[in-house]
């Protein structure tokens, strides 16, 4: 029991977080034009003169929609540089989904004048040599080469860490307009739009939806199409889950099935006794189930204690730190539903139960004279 919920836990705990950061920093739908290159920034803006913005009405399930802009560049300091996308927000961005991450300062102010706050992450930060407060040079390389680049001085306000490497020696979120001013835009124009789903088990179909409702000069992707060897990889966890849990569940009635024998063999005497006085052979086999039972509610009682407590040290103490090269995340996640642990108990109850009346079948070959010469 202690194993099938930790295996469940942590694995369901796992596909959620990752999930929950990949849609942090993409959304769930992205809303697109054709000919973007997403890794470098957007190239071609697109009016926000939509139907859908800013209320994505004809399709029901949206949650959210927010316009962003991204455009690739270098941050140098005295010692060091790194390559980054500058992903632009506007006053419509969610930042919900990034405040958990916060780890030094605040969020940028956007609400108000166009400003030099930033939010970097603590991977460039460290990498770079700098702090809250600290101002850094950045350049944005121009279409035309020959041109010299454009030099941006940003201030960090904030700094996040999310875990997820891949994003944080990426990011640095700052004002939409920047961006805008860079590449000459009209402040009703941006590079694209996120667009956030109320239950992620219907991405897949909210964006079919949205594309459909979008116009055919635009591409829409959902996180799962863009980041699919992540996703491909979370699939796995539900193998492995059932995997752990159907052994578990194997081991389990393997040894209730030993027990029970050994329960029948060293009571012979007492069933050949009860035979005699004229019980039936259902009614001496409800005695043994009854005892497995016992047997079973003691075990299922005390994995569930360790079991649950093991969760609640993880999830409030983050013992157990994970490699976030590897697996996206700094600590393992872990997921506690107390349904799914009701469901468990249940069931492991149920099939050891129903697996019991094999052995106890014993009972009705059992001869009370016999029986009660047994030593």
């Amino acid at each position: 029991m202690v194993m099938m919920i930790l295996s469940v836990a942590t694995g369901i705990g796992l596909q959620q977080k990752i999930r929950e950061k990949v849609s942090a920093f993409n959304g769930h739908i992205i809303i697109s034009n054709y000919d973007d290159n997403q890794s470098q920034g957007s190239v071609t803006p697109i009016s926000t003169q939509q139907d859908f913005y800013p209320k994505f009405k004809t399709v029901d399930g949206i949650s959210h929609i927010q316009a962003v802009a991204g455009k690739a560049g270098i941050i140098r300091t005295e010692n060091a540089f790194e390559g980054i996308i500058f992903k632009g927000v506007g006053k419509d961005y969610k930042w919900d989904n990034i405040k958990e991450y916060i780890v030094a300062g605040k969020l940028p102010d956007l609400l108000h004048e166009l400003n030099a706050q930033v939010l970097i992450s603590q991977y460039l930060a460290n990498r770079l040599h700098l702090k809250v407060g600290d101002k850094f040079n950045t350049f944005f390389m121009k279409e035309d080469t020959r041109q010299l680049p454009n030099l941006r001085v940003f201030e960090i306000t904030g700094i996040y860490n999310s875990g997820f490497q891949e994003f944080d020696a990426a990011y640095l979120i700052g004002d939409i307009r920047h961006i805008q001013r860079i590449n000459k835009w009209q402040p009703d124009q941006v590079g694209a739009f996120e667009v956030f789903v109320a239950d992620f088990n219907e991405i897949k179909t909210k964006g079919e939806e949205v594309y459909k409702q979008t116009s055919s000069t635009l591409n829409t992707q959902t996180i799962a199409e863009k980041f699919y060897y992540i996703f491909e990889w979370l699939q796995l966890f539900d193998f492995n889950i059932l995997v752990i849990l159907i052994v578990m569940i194997v081991v389990a009635t393997i040894n209730m099935v030993v027990a029970l024998l050994v329960l029948i063999l060293e009571r012979t005497q007492m069933i050949g006794i009860l035979k005699a006085l004229g019980a039936g052979n259902w009614s001496v086999r409800k005695i043994f189930l009854y005892n497995a039972f016992y047997l079973i509610a003691r075990g299922l009682f005390f994995g569930n204690v360790i079991g649950i407590g093991l969760i609640l040290i993880q999830q409030y103490f983050g013992v157990v730190k994970l490699n976030p090269e590897n697996y996206y995340v700094n600590q393992a996640p872990v997921y506690l539903d107390w349904m799914y642990i009701l469901a468990l108990n249940v069931g492991t109850m149920l099939i050891c139960l129903l697996v019991l009346l094999i052995p106890s079948y014993i009972i009705t070959k059992i001869s009370p004279v016999k029986a009660m010469r047994f030593e």
